[in-house]
């Protein structure tokens, strides 16, 4: 699994550099020309900095669910990315998953504000009935354990997510617990890493419109995403994979992109 994650960084990397270094590289007299009153006020390798980033971003954008699919197929044993799950939910389910997510994003003046809690939500939405209509959701992440024959559909996000991306997130979620009969043995709402540490430090405040991103079983993040979809070790596995091939493309970087040599202490800082 560890080879197989530097693998996929490795390929990204190199396009990545091949790009800045050969196809598109920063030419200083073609910045100064362009932004002659930028180039007059800040220094070249501001923005020698900033062309690097953008080139390096794009491409690297679906790199955490091009991962854990190398993760769950060395894991679980299968991982698809897009995947859509069909299925039949009750008429005042739906109606109810709409209410959910309106009472969330909507509170009348006066009324305190309504705070995400997925088991009292999920159990208000389940006691709805009616007539069966099909349904359709798209999953950025299917993953199958082959061995005990359970599937588990994932909504990827980076770790810090915007509102709008959470709130279709949940709603798929709720449609996926609400089918009948279910499709899954588990949907969640998963972030890559904590950029804050521990789960209980986690204070980014747009998913927590949605979630209760300290509490609720429908989120995982970090750890508890990378051993559920590769089994155990799989975090740590990962988290050794992108810290051994980074010193040496930090140092390329520097060398061959910046031209010059690497501050010390540069190749301490890592995943956590």
């Amino acid at each position: 699994m560890k080879d197989a994650i530097q693998a996929k960084i490795g390929g990204l990397r190199e396009r990545v550099m091949d790009r800045v270094l050969r196809t598109d590289p920063f030419i200083a007299e073609k910045h100064r020309a362009d932004k002659p009153l930028y180039a007059a006020l800040v220094p070249d390798e501001i923005f020698k900095g900033s062309h690097f980033e953008r080139r390096f971003v794009t491409p690297f954008g679906g790199v955490w669910e091009d991962l854990a699919v190398t993760a769950a197929q060395y894991g679980l044993g299968s991982d698809q990315r897009g995947v859509m799950i069909s299925g039949t939910v009750k008429q005042d389910r739906l109606r109810r998953i709409a209410k959910v997510l309106n009472d969330l994003e909507h509170t009348a003046r006066g009324i305190e504000r309504v705070r995400p809690d997925w088991d009292k939500e999920l159990a208000y939405i389940l006691e709805g009935g009616g007539e069966d209509i099909p349904v359709q959701v798209i999953c950025d992440l299917f993953v199958t354990d082959t061995e005990k024959n359970l599937k588990y559909a994932f909504e990827l996000k980076a770790p810090l997510p915007n509102s709008d991306q959470t709130k279709v997130s949940k709603e798929k979620i709720l449609k996926l617990h609400a089918m009948e009969p279910c499709q899954v043995n588990g949907a969640y709402y998963a972030l890559p890493y904590n950029p804050y540490g521990k789960r209980e430090n986690y204070t980014w405040s747009f998913p927590a419109r949605w979630f209760n991103m300290k509490e609720d079983e429908a989120v995982l993040i970090g750890d508890e995403f990378w051993e559920k979809i590769g089994g155990v070790g799989t975090y740590q596995a990962f988290i050794e994979a992108v810290n051994e091939i980074g010193k040496e493309y930090k140092e390329r970087i520097y060398r061959e992109f910046l031209g010059i040599e690497p501050p010390p202490g540069s190749e301490s800082v890592g995943l956590l």
